[in-house]
């Protein structure tokens, strides 16, 4: 009986400027890369649609029965790899690849406002800043938002708190796919090592 933990791993196709979206480039790399001969890696494109993402999230989860999914996005802005710590149900009001948004501008009506992960990304953060990989990584929580923060969210909902959310920057500002790879991979590993320690701490951690 096949004993490996299973992780799903899911990046965005492209949109608005980023006409190659760092996101999937970047997950492909780790597809090539791995995650270890202990870990099965699924990996994902995730259209930019909030549609698309209110069916495709509960399958990954229902089809793979998943220890963890980890969803990777890109940001402009970001010039370091940062991980986020929350999704947030209300305030989306920009439009998707299909110039559709949600009328209720919710992801689920009459969920939590926010869904912390179970993962601490602080501590995550800071082992893989010490470990010497030579990529710089920052905590946030605010995933902005838009189908990032969405698909974060309804991930959160659906898995229960075992989600987490990777923004990358644009390729070479300043890092390659290679690198970005590298780094989801310490990443994931780092996290699955925490949820382990962490498993009797299994709720959503989310404001009442």
């Amino acid at each position: 009986m096949d004993q490996r933990k299973t992780v799903v791993v899911t990046g965005f196709e492209p949109f608005g400027e980023h006409t190659v979206n760092a996101s999937w480039v970047a997950v492909q790399e780790l597809e090539k890369l791995g995650l270890g001969d202990d870990i099965n890696l699924h990996v994902a494109e995730v259209p930019v649609e909030y549609q698309a993402v209110q069916n495709l999230l509960p399958s990954l989860w229902k089809d793979h029965l998943p220890q963890l999914v980890v969803h990777v996005g890109v940001s402009g802005m970001a010039t370091t790899v940062t991980l986020e710590q929350c999704g947030h149900n209300q305030g989306y009001m920009r439009m998707d690849n299909c110039m559709f948004c949600p009328v209720s501008r919710c992801c689920v009506d009459g969920g939590p406002d926010c869904i912390h992960s179970v993962i601490d990304m602080d501590m995550v953060c800071k082992r893989v800043n010490s470990s010497g990989l030579g990529v710089s990584v920052s905590v946030s929580k605010d995933a902005g938002r838009y189908l990032c923060d969405y698909t974060y969210y309804m991930s959160l909902f659906v898995g229960e708190g075992r989600s987490a959310f990777v923004h990358v920057p644009p390729l070479d500002k300043p890092y390659s796919a290679e690198d970005l790879a590298r780094a989801l991979r310490a990443i994931i590993r780092e996290m699955l090592e925490h949820m382990e320690t962490q498993q009797t701490n299994t709720h959503c951690l989310h404001n009442p």
